[in-house]
């Protein structure tokens, strides 16, 4: 059975400031390489779309979106407005008796805007959000493109995009969607892995006017730039979620401290932590490994059908949707 944690725990001033000063650890992101390249689907069964209510895995994610009955399609998207240089996005709308749907942000991996993220978009669509997944490796990959990168090309340029051009993107997608005639005035952005990263970035800078709050998936707050994190935490003023697997180390390791500062500083967090489950767990989900780990694939599904109802009902809950 799995087991959850869920952190609350106290914070002990002094130790907690030394902490925050010390250099961030190695990059977290590299845990996905560890247990090999999970943006390389594995062999499934033809057509097989997963399991319904979540979304789907990497080896189901093309047959979901090929089949989906909800409204996708790719955008270009201002990186500012007035600017001729654009990002390219993908956009999913619910069928919705709804006037008005709040957006909802989709921040993508170390390996881009693959199929997986769009497989994202449209799960979040059908939970009845208007989803927007950009592609913030536009402009290091020479321009707008509806084509998939590899994930080796994909990690090799996103170490040329920083935090400054993550918070523009994220941005620019915000924009774009809520400016649509069916979207009210809010969004939340959701990231996974380096996307989780920058979702805390996000919150950190605070966004633009109708920021509601972030959902994190194995990313730390460890952010480019000068500041210690708590001088950055500080300035958080929306929720943020935090959903990891204890496989994931070093994130399960940091999970304590960032949730003793959050609390310390009276911000809205909350962190789970899934026992058995690995980094990029709702990638994974039960897809089988090359090398068979019946037990790992079971936490990940078990974890993923936990994280996603919490997710959903965190985009609810601060976006204001009932």
């Amino acid at each position: 059975m799995s087991v959850i944690r869920v952190f609350s725990g106290t914070c002990v001033i002094a130790g907690l400031i030394a902490a925050c000063h010390k250099a961030p650890p190695a990059d977290e992101h590299m845990a996905h390489m560890a247990s090999g390249d999970l943006s390389a689907p594995r062999p499934a069964a033809s057509g097989t779309q997963g399991t319904a209510g979540i979304p789907a895995s990497a080896n189901t994610a093309q047959a979901r979106v090929a089949a989906s009955p909800r409204h996708g399609e790719w955008v270009k998207i201002a990186w500012e407005p007035g600017s001729s240089d654009s990002l390219m996005a993908w956009i999913v709308y619910p069928s919705t008796s709804r006037a008005k749907t709040p957006v909802v942000v989709v921040v993508h991996e170390i390996f881009g805007l693959q199929t997986w993220v769009r497989g994202v978009a449209d799960q979040i669509a059908a939970d009845g959000f208007i989803a927007i997944a950009p592609d913030l490796l536009s402009r290091v990959r020479g321009g707008a493109s509806t084509e998939e990168l590899s994930g080796d090309s994909a990690r090799k340029l996103i170490q040329g995009v920083n935090s400054a051009e993550r918070n523009k993107g994220i941005d620019a997608a915000a924009r774009y969607a809520m400016s649509q005639a069916s979207a009210a005035p809010k969004y939340a952005v959701i990231g996974y892995c380096w996307g989780g990263s920058t979702v805390w970035a996000h919150a950190v800078n605070g966004g633009v006017n109708g920021f509601s709050g972030g959902v994190a998936y194995y990313g730390t707050p460890y952010m480019n730039g000068p500041q210690p994190i708590a001088d950055s935490l500080a300035k958080i003023t929306k929720p943020v979620m935090l959903l990891s697997g204890s496989k994931d180390q070093r994130i399960a390791a940091a999970m304590p401290a960032i949730d003793s500062m959050m609390k310390a500083m009276k911000k809205n967090y909350s962190g789970t932590d899934y026992d058995g489950a690995v980094h990029g767990f709702l990638r994974a989900q039960d897809d089988p490994k090359p090398t068979r780990d019946e037990a790992e694939e079971k936490a990940n599904l078990a974890a993923t059908k936990d994280a996603w109802p919490k997710t959903i009902a965190f985009l609810k809950k601060n976006l204001g949707v009932k």
